[in-house]
């Protein structure tokens, strides 16, 4: 029997937040310090730092919801057959924190019949946190936060990690979106998401990210009244290609995606 409603989440939301002040001290024994980089497959970094977190929050979900599903970034997936799955990605932006950048965050989520139903942006170097609750307005640092009103590309700002991730038809796509832009940043990682939820950029498009990278900042967009899905609309879960689009405002949403729709290279 799944555990959904709102009272029901608390205790998975106390979970989180204390998984997270954990993890904290974990990366910052490490950030800024010498550490050996391994390179994995696809040539993304790795570091005992990203190994060490993973480990410490599946040993506090499996402790407490023994059932539960676990999808993370560093290890194998376990029990995803199961009703609840808990996304983990102890590092988003492994590239920052080995080179001492502080827009690195552990970030996590609860999935209950594929459906994200909590997530968590845990920013350890600037003390910030936003959690999304289905059901509960989205809160940074334990106060409700919220989109800007923001419904025409020409107004917005907006965000990608990397302009250079676009490949083929969809760099067009999204240079298409960018120049009508008010503003184009660049960088950030999951950092972005948070911002957007605080109302401080509009619009983040992005491109080739994993189900650990996204499914924990769908509550975050949605419960400060963002929009946040694959670049056609769709609703995003665990078999998604990671074409991703969250805007401020539903209208911003729909502006950007004449752009993009059709145009996701991972599709």
């Amino acid at each position: 029997m799944t555990r959904n409603s709102t009272s029901d989440l608390l205790d998975e939301l106390g979970l989180m937040a204390g998984a997270a002040d954990a993890a904290r001290d974990i990366a910052l024994s490490y950030f800024r310090r010498p550490i050996h980089v391994e390179d994995k497959e696809d040539k993304s970094p790795v570091t005992v730092a990203d190994r060490s977190i993973e480990a410490m929050l599946r040993g506090r979900i499996a402790e407490r919801f023994p059932e539960d599903g676990i999808f993370g970034e560093e290890e194998a997936p376990r029990n995803l057959e199961s009703p609840r799955v808990w996304i983990v990605d102890p590092i988003d932006g492994t590239k920052s924190f080995v080179t001492g950048h502080p827009l690195f965050g552990c970030l996590m989520a609860l999935l209950d019949g594929g459906t994200p139903v909590l997530g968590q942006i845990d920013m350890a170097v600037l003390n910030e946190r936003w959690q999304g609750a289905r059901g509960r307005p989205s809160t940074f640092n334990g106060q409700e936060c919220r989109t800007r009103d923001c419904t025409a590309l020409k107004d917005a700002w907006i965000y990608t990690t990397n302009p250079f991730a676009f490949p083929g038809a969809s760099r067009a796509a999204f240079e298409a979106v960018a120049e009508q832009a008010r503003l184009t940043r660049y960088g950030g990682d999951c950092y972005n998401y948070g911002l957007l939820a605080s109302g401080h950029c509009d619009l983040v498009v992005e491109t080739g990210l994993q189900p650990f990278d996204f499914l924990p900042l769908v509550q975050v967009v949605q419960g400060a009244g963002g929009v946040i899905t694959d670049w056609d609309g769709r609703p995003l879960g665990l078999t998604s290609a990671g074409d991703v689009i969250a805007a401020a405002t539903p209208a911003l949403h729909e502006a950007a995606l004449k752009h993009l729709a059709g145009q996701a290279p991972h599709a």
